[in-house]
């Protein structure tokens, strides 16, 4: 901003302004009255943020099109150009732009004359050496600011100055490298052709090697070869761009081209240019050849690979159909593989995005010629790694194709499938795997499997696609590909059944059918969600899962012709038959919506019966019966009924268990299909039925009841799937990284071996081995050498036998407990996440039918979840279960808005159950997970409660009337409710008492302001315990806790409309005696916690003073304030600002005014001496004497001498001459506030008891005191007005003080201040940094801080 600011003060003049005298121009004093607005538009410009420059820009034209005639177009101007060569390297586009667009709307600016300028303010030849590069980029971004105005090449001689002063710039290539030839590239290609022949002499050498010497002239020449090929002729006669001579310059023209674009990551321009005069020519397979494949990817250089991708991207639009084959299976598209398969590893860049981005505009583009779509898409389905295609299976350019285009890519995609023609893949191996020695890897079998798994993905995903625009008759001849090549195989083809007559040229193992399987089952799960593009009903009505069940009948009907892989046992084929029966049933009651539900699970269960035929056949068994039983009667179960005696459990019991076997599988179809299933039938619950899904996450049943279900996992299956299928793909690093992370692990396996045998080493192993060595004669006494002698060769080999099979059996035993210990703990895991699906269910039940009977039943089970959870491990399991469990506890169930209103007969139980929890959330330890327990009695009472609340809190005050009215609106709702507050207060009681006298419990106060709040009565019975525990033997912590709580309650509008008003009175005043108890000890505290009680004293007793004040109430105040004013007079030693505020807010309410604090005056301050270190500091941020304000002061008045400090009980001659002239002129009218030899302080009149009123004690007058009753209120300003300006003159005035007194002390006093007025006090919020008036309690002025405290000469201590 430094070279900014200099432009402001000295700009340089112009020529032809300077007057012969030397005076300044005359626009210099035009320039005086600008605007600070109009200089701000620069500051603005030079600004790094885009949006601000613009604004600026904008801002700045819009203000010189109403002043394009004054000095203030020249001045931007100027300052515009002089900008251009601020050393600030951000700041120089921006004013370019900045002169860009002022030259474009004001075309009468000429631009010869803006170049005379630019020369003048950046000259070359003037410059001196240390600002010549500043001069050189100031030159080229004036340049372009001409050619971005759109108004060069329309101005023939700004043109060829341009042109000139560009060709000086290039000279300078350490500064500018190829700046300025790009941009007289850019400026050369708008003009027209006939200037272009008139300056292409000028800026092009007749020499074919400097044309290829550089990417700039390289360009320059194309783009003379495309716009005036004859006088470039001419100029150069025939050249051949594509000669064996020119390929190699050409190779090292674009690597140069690719390095100078390596940050912007963009295709050079004579990359495109030169692609496009080969295409051109008909030079394009030997340019792609000899330049791309055989030139810049042979030089190992990533920038020039990514040319090389980027010229592919952009070629593509360009090509023919024969050109495009050519590209898509040479040596470029195996390097981009290559990148594709390295460029998975972190750190990496990755140019997928951006060929996406590509190959999207090409299909875009085409979406008329669907064979060219089609060809792109299957050449990059080619290209295969190994056989596994390196493109991913879910390709977001698939929804750019057209319809017919998807049809025969799918088609393409089945074919493949069906007859993998390795041959006509672009396949390529990794270093890595060129080096790997496994030949299994090479095997046709293995490329095979990982193309098959990759085609049949890819059609799932298709499908799965909502925004893929697809056909109906392609979705299903996908979903019946994949169900089809899953469960059947061919035995004879038919022309009923198209999929038979697809034959196979590799045989589909089974490795690849389970891989179909999954994946149509992904399907299947894709065509049962709601979505645009996949509905989940055929344009018929069907839904998608009853048409493949029709398919599969058929197919199942066809013996001779099909066959299913897994052969169906009677029993099987008679439970599917059943099926089909149910579902005809099912039809004719397709009007009820519990229909539609038995339908998708007796659907999804009968396809289930092909992978899992024994367990989906029981399934379907009790599922019928289910359906049976459901239709012929209906039954609405409330909690009080239940079943008893009935030999024969209810279908919905039934049908609960069939859900949670769903479950039990890991699979999220089974689990969208319990939760889509228990919606419907959710209405029907009994009691039994919710204990069974209850029992499953109850930790000790669930136990109990583990052989009952059994969860399943594959996930071994999938790992050793993934294992054995792997990629191969990953790069060099990731290969030796995985290495050594497993010789890590078997190290740390045998290390952990070796420790865990050490430690089972138990008394009995140790026993059996002393029985072998002494079996063996291995151990003996004093004679164990003769005995080791006397060991033969036999007798050894039968110990080390012995040894050998004993530490074997030890070794079985080690290992057996560790995988006892390894399937404990994953059964463990498949449990915890069996009842995480199971909490599915319970949430469906509470978001579904909050109303239901048997929602309360939920409070306690899941409260013991939180608890149990709480305490269990930090693992990610356990925290997704606790933290799904308190979501429903918390934000679908106590904060629903609908709640049961049917309780029956259990309003008791309910009552004791709200006592129940109260008290389990006392003996909880934590916190967190007694605020859970409470919310849940909350949430009980808001049931008992029914919805009484919502009528009352409706009402607004307006509409309130009488107390005694308000008091029965109070208590009428109550009445009707079933909430008796006779048998929750004890619990709550209890619960307080325990949370005001115990040390560490876990209640909160913000739990009791949330039952207060809720339920206003209840909080009414709970004062009386507040107010004793206010006063008494209770810690200092727990009075303050207990004086928030009734702050808080006191303030509350609920409780007060359930008062009448001399109950009301009497409360506030037993309080108030309460608080006038406790703060006669006022200003003793020590420690912290007494001072915060004494802080929560003074602030409960603002409220209550608000309250008695804005309600009008009868309350004696007399007490209260006799207390406050004898805390005046008293010597306590602590106190704090926030106590001081405090109480002068009580006395505020008393009608006594704060009294005004005083200023300082400097010269009555003894001055300490100042060491020579702060007079050093001080001198660091000084103000010259010219800056420092002066106080007037009138003529004929001396000024005081500066000296040293008088000593203790003296004053110097100055202060004590002023001060008796101040006595004199006001006669002795206004007292001294304070004296200066020594003597007593006088009294404030504010704290004079004769000011104040008596308080009225009458019970129909307000008990608020005030100064008098009959002072109007201009009269109270006045006198405030005469206090503040005696205070500040230093006397504080007396409570008689009248107008005329007042005129006299302004006549006595002058004004202060530059504007005549006198200083007004300080805000509000600074008092409390001034120092205390005199009437100020004792206890509070020494506990300020010592800059407030006045320091006044004599001052005895």
């Amino acid at each position: 901003m430094a070279e900014m600011d200099s432009q402001d003060v000295a700009e340089p003049v112009a020529p032809g302004e300077a007057t012969k005298n030397g005076a300044r121009p005359t626009d210099r004093h035009d320039l005086l009255q600008h605007s600070r607005e109009f200089l701000d538009f620069f500051w603005d410009i030079a600004k790094p943020q885009q949006e601000t420059r613009l604004e600026a820009t904008e801002k700045l034209l819009e203000y010189l099109r109403t002043r394009s005639e004054g000095s203030e177009m020249k001045y931007a101007l100027k300052r515009l150009i002089s900008g251009l060569g601020i050393g600030r390297e951000t700041a120089r586009p921006c004013y370019s732009l900045a002169l860009a667009q002022l030259l474009q709307s004001f075309e009468s600016i000429p631009l010869c004359g803006v170049l005379q300028q630019l020369e003048e303010a950046h000259g070359l030849r003037k410059v001196k050496k240390a600002l010549v590069r500043s001069a050189l980029f100031a030159n080229l971004f004036g340049v372009l600011a001409l050619f971005q105005s759109g108004r060069l090449v329309k101005d023939q001689e700004a043109l060829m100055k341009s042109v000139k002063l560009l060709q000086i710039l290039a000279q300078h290539h350490n500064h500018l490298q190829e700046q300025p030839q790009k941009v007289l590239v850019d400026v050369l290609s708008q003009v027209p052709e006939a200037t272009l022949q008139e300056i292409l002499p000028k800026v092009l050498k007749a020499d074919l090697s400097v044309v290829l010497s550089s990417p700039e002239h390289l360009e320059l020449f194309l783009l003379a070869r495309r716009k005036v090929p004859a006088k470039l002729e001419k100029l150069l006669g025939p050249v051949n761009l594509f000669s064996d001579e020119n390929l190699p310059r050409l190779v090292n023209v674009l690597k140069v081209a690719a390095a100078s674009v390596k940050k912007e990551r963009k295709l050079p321009s004579v990359a495109l240019d030169l692609l496009r005069l080969a295409l051109q020519e008909d030079q394009f397979p030997r340019f792609w050849k000899e330049v791309v494949e055989q030139g810049l990817l042979k030089k190992q250089f990533w920038p020039a690979s990514y040319l090389c991708f980027r010229l592919l991207g952009t070629a593509l639009p360009l090509l023919s159909k024969e050109q495009l084959q050519l590209v898509m299976r040479g040596d470029l598209i195996r390097h981009y593989g290559e990148h594709l398969i390295t460029a998975k590893l972190p750190d990496r860049f990755k140019f997928a995005p951006e060929m996406d981005e590509y190959v999207g505009s090409f299909l875009e583009g085409c979406r008329e010629d669907p064979e060219r779509q089609l060809a792109l898409l299957v050449a990059f389905s080619s290209l295969t790694n190994q056989g596994h295609p390196v493109v991913p299976t879910f390709w977001r350019v698939v929804r750019c194709l057209s319809p017919r285009a998807l049809r025969d890519y799918v088609a393409w995609l089945r074919d493949m499938f069906l007859q993998p023609d390795l041959d006509a893949l672009v396949d390529f191996s990794t270093s890595n795997q060129k080096k790997s020695q496994d030949t299994s890897l090479h095997m046709p079998e293995r490329s095979v499997f990982r193309l098959r798994k990759w085609i049949i993905l890819r059609l799932v995903s298709i499908v799965e696609d909502s925004q893929v625009e697809k056909e109906e008759d392609l979705i299903e001849e996908v979903a019946r590909f994949c169900l089809f090549h899953s469960f059947f195989e061919t035995k004879k083809p038919t022309s009923q059944i198209p999929e038979t007559a697809q034959q196979f040229s590799f045989p589909l193992d089974s490795r690849a059918r389970e891989v179909v399987s999954n994946a149509f089952f992904s399907l299947l799960q894709a065509l049962g969600m709601h979505s645009r593009q996949a509905p989940t009903q055929t344009q018929e009505g069907q839904p998608w899962s009853r048409r493949l069940v029709q398919f599969a009948g058929t197919l199942l009907s066809h013996t001779r012709n099909v066959t299913s892989v897994t052969a169906f046992t009677p029993q099987q084929r008679q439970a599917w038959d059943r099926m089909l029966q149910t579902l005809k049933e099912l039809e004719a009651h397709s009007s009820e919506v519990k229909v539609t539900a038995f339908q998708h699970l007796l659907l999804l269960v009968g396809i289930h019966l092909f992978k899992f035929p024994a367990e989906s056949c029981d399934l379907l068994g009790d599922i019928q019966t289910c359906i049976h039983k459901s239709l012929e009667g209906k039954i609405r179960w409330t909690r009080s009924k239940a079943v008893v005696g009935s030999q024969e459990p209810p279908w919905v019991e039934v049908l609960v268990e069939i859900l949670l076997a769903l479950l039990a599988q890991p699979s999220h179809l089974m689990r969208q299909v319990a939760r889509s299933v228990f919606s419907h039938i959710c209405s029907h619950l009994t009691p039994r039925a919710l204990q069974l899904i209850l029992d499953v996450l109850d930790p000790e049943k669930s136990q109990d009841e583990d052989d009952s279900l059994v969860v399943t996992d594959d996930s071994d299956e999938k790992e050793l799937e993934n294992v054995k299928d792997s990629d191969g793909s990953d790069s060099k690093d990731g290969e030796e990284e995985e290495e050594e992370e497993s010789d890590q692990e078997s190290d740390q396996g045998e290390e952990s071996d070796e420790e865990a045998r050490d430690c089972d080493v138990d008394q009995g192993f140790r026993e059996q081995l002393m029985a072998v060595l002494q079996a063996g004669k291995a151990l003996g006494g004093a004679d164990s050498d003769e005995e080791e002698e006397e060991l033969g060769d036999e007798a050894m080999m039968a110990l080390d036998q012995s040894l050998a099979s004993l530490f074997a059996q030890q070794k079985l035993r080690i290992q057996a407990r560790k995988d006892e210990r390894s399937k404990l703990q994953k059964e463990r895991v498949l449990r915890r996440d069996f009842q995480i699906r199971v909490l599915d269910l319970i949430e469906v039940l509470v978001t579904r039918q909050p109303d239901h009977p048997l929602v309360l039943e939920l409070l306690e089970p899941l409260l013991t979840i939180i608890r149990r959870s709480m305490r269990a491990s930090s693992a990610k399991q356990e925290q997704d279960f606790l933290h799904k469990t308190a979501r429903i506890f918390t934000h679908h169930l106590c904060r629903a808005r609908h709640y049961c209103r049917d309780l029956g007969s259990q309003v008791e139980a309910l009552h004791a159950q709200v006592g129940r929890l109260v008290q389990q959330a006392g003996r909880q330890a934590d916190s967190s997970v007694a605020l859970y327990y409470f919310n849940g009695s909350l949430y009980l009472l808001r049931v008992l409660k029914g919805n009484a609340t919502d009528s009352s809190a409706l009402k607004t005050p307006k509409k309130q009337k009488a107390s005694g009215d308000t008091n029965a609106k109070c208590k009428g709702p109550e009445a009707t409710t079933c909430l008796d507050l006779s048998l929750v207060t004890p619990a709550y009681s209890s619960a307080l008492s325990s949370f005001l006298t115990k040390r560490n419990s876990p209640l909160t106060m913000p739990m009791f302001l949330s039952l207060f709040s809720r339920h206003p009565m209840l909080c009414k019975n709970l004062l009386p315990i507040l107010v004793q525990h206010v006063t008494g033997t209770a810690r200092p912590r727990q009075q303050a806790q207990a004086c928030l709580l009734l702050q808080k309650a006191v303030s509350m509008r609920e409780l007060r409309l359930c008062f009448e008003n001399p109950e009301w009175e009497k409360l506030i005043g037993q309080i108030l005696a309460k608080v006038t108890e406790n703060l006669q000890t006022l200003g003793q505290a020590q420690a912290k916690a007494e001072q915060q009680r004494e802080l929560s004293f003074l602030e409960l007793l603002v409220t209550l003073l608000r309250t008695v004040r804005r309600q009008n109430l009868a309350v004696d105040l007399t007490a209260i304030l006799g207390m406050l004013r004898g805390l005046q007079q008293g010597e306590h030693p602590t106190g704090s600002s926030r106590l001081y505020d405090l109480y002068w807010q009580a006395l505020r309410f008393l009608g006594v005014r704060r009294p005004k604090s005083e200023k300082k005056d400097a010269k009555e301050v003894t001055s300490a001496p100042q060491s020579p270190v702060s007079l050093k500091r001080k001198k660091k941020g000084f103000l010259p004497e010219t800056k420092k304000r002066k106080k007037r002061k009138p003529e004929g008045t001396p000024e005081p001498e500066a000296g040293p400090a008088a000593p203790s009980g003296e004053q110097t001659p100055s202060m004590g001459k002023k001060k008796r002239r101040r006595r004199k002129r006001t006669k002795a009218k206004v007292p001294a506030q304070s004296q200066v030899n020594g003597g007593p302080a006088a009294k404030s009149p504010a704290m004079d008891p004769s000011t104040l009123a008596t308080p009225a004690t009458g019970p129909g007058t307000p008990a608020i005191l005030t100064t008098s009753p009959s002072i109007p209120a201009k009269t109270l300003k006045l006198r405030k007005k005469h206090q503040k300006q005696s205070q500040v003159n230093g006397v504080t005035p007396a409570a008689t003080e009248g107008p005329a007194d007042q005129k006299q002390l302004q006549k006595v006093h002058p004004k202060k201040g530059r504007s005549g007025r006198l200083p007004q006090s300080s805000p509000p919020q600074k008092r409390s940094r001034l120092s205390l008036a005199n009437g100020s309690p004792s206890l509070l002025q020494s506990g300020a801080k010592k800059k407030k405290a006045q320091v006044k000469k004599g001052r005895k201590p």
